[in-house]
């Protein structure tokens, strides 16, 4: 089922930057800004400041990276823009650079949408089985105005040995399936039960009494023969 389209009535105010390195960007954040480009659609790349308050506030929206929403530059342009990147520093999670892409409202774009579903299947209820979600997004290419905020999937009448597919995902408009049809979405399966493997007990004979080991003594000396009596 398709939901509420990305694009939205915001609109980010813009500076423009005549310079740009490494002590401007210092000298941007320090200030409270955050350095970010704009580019795409045939215009030139401008380089611009930006409230990074307002950027996280659509990267942290229900409708995050794929908002579609407008960019106003002091003394410049105003256009429909998506953020393609952002950066944000790893210690201190501030935003420390965004790119923006300007929108073509009139022609296809690629986007991955998420998918959640929806209901208790009955392979949970009345087989016992284990519901997994395998796949979370999908990729679809639709004009921008058409892009759907997630795809649900109603779940409850799948029994075990059954899922659902990305191709079983009813698309609308000019929304058309670029993730392969045949990846599974969520499906019920039975839950194995782990066996313990049975040890079979093996008798042991008792060990046999060691033979008594008798020592060899010297061998009694033999006496020597009696001397001949001499001959007369």
């Amino acid at each position: 089922m398709k939901e509420e389209t990305m694009r939205k009535e915001i609109t980010i105010s813009a500076e423009p930057r005549d310079t740009r390195g490494k002590n401007e960007a210092r000298r941007l954040r320090v200030s409270g800004a955050t350095p970010a480009v704009l580019y795409g659609s045939g215009g030139a790349a401008v380089a611009v400041a930006v409230n990074p308050k307002e950027v996280n506030r659509i990267l942290h929206s229900k409708t995050g990276q794929n908002t579609i929403f407008d960019i106003a530059v002091k003394g410049g342009e105003t256009t429909p823009v998506m953020i393609v990147d952002w950066q944000n520093d790893p210690l201190k999670d501030n935003l420390l650079h965004v790119d923006l892409k300007r929108i073509d409202l009139t022609a296809r774009i690629r986007v991955k949408v998420p998918v959640r579903t929806v209901g208790d299947p009955a392979g949970v209820k009345l087989q016992g089985g284990l519901h997994e979600a395998i796949t979370r997004e999908i990729e679809i290419e639709c004009l921008p105005d058409e892009i759907p905020e997630e795809f649900t999937v109603d779940v409850h009448e799948l029994m075990i040995g059954q899922s659902v597919r990305a191709s079983d995902i009813a698309l609308v408009g000019s929304t058309r399936l670029l993730s392969p049809p045949d990846s599974v979405i969520s499906h019920v399966i039975t839950i194995k039960v782990e066996v313990e493997p049975v040890v079979a007990e093996v008798a042991v004979a008792p060990a046999a009494a060691e033979p008594e080991v008798l020592k060899k003594g010297k061998k009694e000396e033999e006496a020597p023969p009696p001397e001949e009596k001499k001959k007369k």
